[in-house]
């Protein structure tokens, strides 16, 4: 038997070896979801709802145990895993709160004996090869709504938060979900390739936009609904008449929560030339006073980078801006010890000449630029192939949304940044992906409308 092994990114320590799934697996697993996805559909969704209250609940009751399981293989700190936990109980109670209206059929004619309805159906079997830098978010954007909704769940979590994937798993059964409707498949690409080879309906997927790109070619002959959320290389612009040290604390925060690792991480900034000077020192402050060390420790606020290869990318961003004329504030190099480490690290006089500027970084690494007009300002922003988030700094919402219209995103911010709502739909332009989750469109995403022509004899 094949088995994945799970490395603390922290230590380099081997902490598990799972039992891994292979192409045979795959298929048999496959099979047996879409033989039981009609009795789940079937079910009143009361029936449903309730399995999912449970999952709520075990949720609670582990909360700290399933942090620490995060902590030990993603190398998230403490704190911000049990954020994300708390954070997606919220998202659970909006899933529960909304399904029932945002599939309920709906008469949208009636007259002379004709009434037209639009109801919402199952799409099947869904399958979702999520993501490790928020294994419960990402993966409670799309297995609770497809559940709620009727479908089966064939849930690769990615190898690097395999043992949060299998816990998800363990807490829907416990509540009530059947096994062979919410099934988790583990290991690799080989994996995720056998996953794309089966008669699925919808594939739902989270991460690099070069394994979204492949996942579409793979699956562009089949009429299936396909979900592509991606990367970002999200701008925020502070004006001239922005408060450079309140802007400049929450950027920073934006830039580094989670050591940077969040595809709505801030990760170019430009600054009005009239406060760069005092922004520019209000942020470097502030990332200095970022406590670094053991994820264990509910103290830490910048942990390990949860893959070691990404270490490379950082490395290559830090050279190539140096060597076109970067100015290094901060950081710029790895951390000593085992395990995936980086220091936060700030460049100021960069240009999109860089890679620093224009590829996403994926980790504690950020460029400040400096710019002479909201012009300016908006032509580097929209200078991009991304479009997922971005943000404007100042006192003047009118000035803000006149900024904001222009830029092509899917999420914008006015005085803030790295923020998600289960309420706002969740989608990108360009090479930040297709589709969407969140939102009540995000849960009738799960659905194919079926139009009903009724007439009477």
């Amino acid at each position: 038997m094949k088995h994945l092994e799970v490395h603390n990114p922290a230590t380099g320590e081997l902490i598990e070896r799972l039992p891994a799934d292979d192409s045979a697996s795959v298929a048999a697993k496959a099979a047996r979801a879409r033989s039981a996805q009609a009795a789940w559909a079937a079910r009143p969704l009361a029936a449903r709802r309730s399995c999912i209250d449970g999952f709520r609940a075990g949720v609670v009751r582990e909360l700290d145990a399933l942090a620490v399981i995060m902590t030990r293989e993603t190398g998230k700190p403490l704190q911000m895993s049990r954020n994300e936990l708390n954070g997606l109980l919220g998202r659970i109670d909006f899933f529960l709160a909304q399904t029932e209206a945002a599939v309920r059929t709906e008469t949208v004619f009636e007259e002379g004996g004709m009434t037209e309805q639009i109801e919402h159906t199952p799409l099947g079997l869904v399958a979702n090869i999520s993501a490790w830098n928020y294994p419960w978010f990402v993966g409670g954007n799309v297995f609770l709504p497809a559940l709620l909704t009727g479908n089966a769940v064939l849930y690769k979590p990615s190898e690097y938060a395999a043992m949060s994937g299998l816990a998800m798993a363990r807490l829907l059964h416990q509540a009530g979900v059947p096994t062979d409707i919410f099934i988790a498949l583990i290991g690799g690409a080989e994996v995720g390739a056998a996953l794309l080879s089966q008669p699925i309906d919808g594939m739902f997927f989270t991460g690099s936009h070069a394994t979204g790109q492949r996942i579409a070619q793979a699956l562009s002959s089949r009429m299936i609904r396909l979900q592509l959320e991606l990367g970002g290389k999200d701008p925020t612009y502070v004006c001239d008449d922005a408060n450079p040290v309140t802007a400049a604390e929450s950027l920073a925060d934006g830039a580094m929560y989670n050591t940077g690792q969040s595809c709505c991480s801030v990760e170019r900034i430009y600054v009005h030339e009239k406060i760069h000077d005092a922004f520019v020192e209000a942020f470097v402050k502030s990332v200095q006073g970022m406590r670094r060390g053991d994820p264990m420790d509910a103290a830490t606020y910048i942990g390990a980078i949860t893959r070691a290869p990404q270490l490379d990318v950082l490395d290559a961003q830090v050279a190539d801006a140096q060597a076109l004329g970067a100015r290094l504030l901060c950081g710029g190099r790895r951390g000593p010890g085992p395990g995936n480490w980086y220091e936060p690290t700030v460049f100021i006089d960069v240009d999109h000449r860089m890679t620093l500027m224009r590829e996403e970084s994926f980790g504690p690494v950020i460029g400040i630029q400096k710019v002479g007009s909201d012009e300016e300002a908006l032509r580097l922003m929209n200078d991009t192939r991304y479009g997922l988030t971005a943000g404007v700094y100042t006192p003047d919402q009118a000035r803000a949304r006149t900024l904001l219209a222009q830029i092509n995103a899917g999420s914008v911010y006015w005085n803030c940044c790295d923020r998600v709502s289960p309420r706002l739909p969740w989608s990108g332009h360009g090479d930040s992906g297709v589709g969407l989750t969140l939102s009540t469109y995000g849960i009738q995403t799960f659905t194919r409308p079926k139009a009903w022509h009724l007439r009477q004899p």
